[in-house]
């Protein structure tokens, strides 16, 4: 009796810590699922070009976290995301029964409560990720850079004035394929996020007073990430 008794305390005092073992994922991966809201401007844009409101963006999806160093602080992110983007601005795009599309810029004299076109977009984020992360750290800062790829899923150009309402669908001059640059920085749960388109939202159709419209979306915002 005693030596048990002996044998249980000496378990106890010698190996306390083994009893409380936490099981670390020496494998683990960050950040798989993100979330986000933008200011959506617009870049090089016609001179008399004016943005009005609030333009906005919704961001989120999936990304594969692929660690490519043993500290799993440095990864490649390959992934899957949706995002809808509106544009307040006073350039009044109008098509006609024959389906011609014009482009004219509202001015003083022009009565109206909102001029807008909006996009979906499917894409495909590409990044290169650092981070301060470890195995049973989860708040750390992060640098995430690279490349997101979109594809048009569908347009939406609204006007509501004076004496007219119109609303398209589907216009032909929107760039099928958008593509730019990326940037993530924060720590934890807030971080900034900024992209830079690099081709136009208009094709090369798209033609105010005979030059193309070559403007660009340029987004800035917050981007929450998931595990």
């Amino acid at each position: 009796m005693y030596f048990l008794f002996f044998s249980i305390v000496s378990f106890q005092v010698i190996y306390p810590q083994e009893l409380d073992i936490k099981v670390v994922d020496s494998l683990y991966k960050e950040d798989q699922f993100y979330a986000g809201v933008t200011y959506n401007l617009l870049g090089k844009k016609p001179s008399e070009l004016s943005q009005s409101g609030f333009s906005i963006g919704f961001h989120f999806g999936f990304i594969k976290d692929m660690p490519i160093n043993k500290d799993r602080d440095i990864a490649i992110g390959i992934g899957v995301g949706y995002s809808a983007n509106s544009f307040n601005q006073n350039l009044k795009i109008t098509k006609d029964d024959l389906g011609a599309i014009s482009y004219r810029i509202l001015g003083a004299e022009d009565n109206y409560s909102k001029n807008q076109f909006s996009s979906h977009l499917l894409e495909i984020p590409i990044e290169f990720r650092w981070r301060t992360s470890t195995p049973v750290e989860y708040k750390f800062w992060r640098v995430y850079t690279g490349f997101k790829f979109g594809y048009l899923l569908a347009n939406t150009v609204k006007f509501n004035g004076d004496p007219e309402h119109l609303k398209y669908k589907g216009l032909n001059d929107f760039n099928r394929f958008q593509y730019g640059l990326t940037l993530s920085m924060g720590y934890n749960t807030w971080n900034l996020y900024a992209y830079y388109a690099l081709n136009p939202i208009f094709s090369k159709d798209a033609m105010l007073d005979g030059e193309v419209i070559d403007m660009h979306a340029i987004k800035v915002g917050l981007m929450f990430y998931i595990l």
